[in-house]
């Protein structure tokens, strides 16, 4: 089993009418969108939910890290929200996306 260590687990999803490859959430990653979560349910600002999708996808999506904030104001939001959601549903966090 030690030889799965930092294993990363892939899979290509939809976006846009093209395919973007995403990764399973390791634990660590999950604490952190667990904090961010709990971040923007404090917050009282109306973009914190648009930040929360951001930094789930720069996590998860190859290629996501080097998106600027500018660069995210440019997809259309429900299918930000929707890779948002896949990403959620692969790495096992569907009760946590759907609030149960």
């Amino acid at each position: 089993m030690k030889h799965l260590v930092g294993k990363i687990i892939t899979k290509k999803v939809p976006f846009m009418d093209d395919e973007v490859e995403i990764q399973k959430l390791s634990i660590a990653e999950v604490f952190e969108v667990q904090k961010l979560v709990t971040k923007m349910s404090k917050s009282k600002d109306d973009s914190a939910q648009l930040t929360l999708i951001q930094d789930l996808i720069r996590m998860a999506v190859i290629g996501a890290k080097e998106i600027s904030d500018e660069d995210f104001k440019t997809f259309p939001i429900g299918e930000l929200s929707t890779l948002s959601e896949e990403i959620m549903k692969f790495s096992g966090l569907t009760d946590a996306a759907s609030g149960n």
